[in-house]
Order: C-alpha cells, then structure tokens, then sequence
C-alpha cells in the first residue's frame, strides 16, 4: 500500500456549465457605462439625431400658410 499525501490531491473537477468566476467577462452594458466619453458621444448623437428629426418632421407637416 502506498502512502496518500492529502496535499498532492487535486480539487475535483467543476461542471463544464458553470462559469469560473475569475475569467468571467463583464456584460455588455456594464462595460458600456464604465466608459464615460463614449456614453457622452452617444446622448449628444441621439440628442442630435431626434431632435433634428423632431424639427424637420414639424416643418414638413406644416400646413401650408395662406397669405393675405
């Protein structure tokens, strides 16, 4: 019989499902909202986008003005 060193003895093996939380990537918006400038970028490009949207829409529904 040999003698077993509890030391040598490896951790068993996890599961293949689960995620090994030391190399786990962080989710998409987590990441998103941990960069400032791109979130600033962002609301002033939709800020942009929306209201010149906004604007050109209210002036191509303008009824047509009648003059005296």
């Amino acid at each position: 019989m040999t003698d077993h060193d509890p030391a040598d003895a490896q951790p068993p093996k996890r599961s293949s499902t689960r995620r090994d939380p030391d190399s786990h990537e962080a989710p998409f918006l987590q990441r998103l909202y941990d960069r400032p400038f791109v979130l600033l970028a962002l609301g002033l490009i939709v800020m942009l986008v929306l209201f010149t949207g906004w604007g050109l829409w209210e002036v191509m529904t303008l009824p047509e003005a009648t003059l005296p």
